[in-house]
């Protein structure tokens, strides 16, 4: 299976957004561990660029990104990383997922090469993605729910999400990429 990941971008902002790319093709490898260890599933990983030129006539939203993933390959599990929030969702985290198809809204912080931002805004809403598709396809009913009971615990019960250092390793924080608490998922 091959789960790619793509970055979509304005034109005009990728010469000052490749250090992002670059941290995205190193999270990418970080997922392929991640999912392989969590789900125990098998998985290669690619990460590119999609550098857009949206206008008022050619807006860049889900439905397009929806024709997107049917012309690269339904078969393919495409998650799009964009530059606005998805219109609809059913996850608190700015993200939405279907069957081989994800996108959040990644967020950039103020400051340039502000990979600790990165990681507990970014990394965390993927791995909630990531965990609703993964479970999904391992058979789980109750996928959605679980994800969420997890994620409400993040954000209103003070459970911690798990952080990972640059060699892929549990860490503390600061750390390099931060996932959603696993330990409850049931494969």
């Amino acid at each position: 299976m091959l789960v790619h990941f793509i970055f979509v971008v304005k034109k005009q902002d990728l010469d000052k957004r490749t250090w992002e790319f670059e941290y995205i093709v190193q999270m990418a490898q970080f997922y392929k561990m991640w999912i392989e260890k969590t789900f125990s599933k098998k998985i290669e990983v690619q990460a590119d660029q999609m550098p857009v030129t949206p206008s008022l006539f050619h807006r860049i939203n889900m439905g397009s990104l929806l024709n997107d993933h049917r012309k690269r390959g339904e078969g393919v599990y495409h998650f799009y990383l964009t530059y606005f929030r998805p219109f609809w969702t059913d996850c608190t985290c700015e993200g939405y997922h279907a069957e081989n198809f994800s996108m959040i809204w990644w967020q950039t912080g103020i400051k340039k090469n502000d990979i600790v931002f990165l990681a507990e805004k970014n990394c965390a809403v993927i791995s909630h993605e990531l965990s609703h598709e993964f479970l999904r396809q391992a058979g789980n009913k109750n996928y959605v729910d679980l994800v969420h009971e997890i994620w409400t615990k993040h954000l209103f019960a003070s459970l911690p999400f798990e952080y990972y250092g640059n060699t892929f390793k549990k860490t503390e924080k600061p750390a390099t990429f931060s996932t959603i608490y696993t330990s409850e998922f049931r494969l």
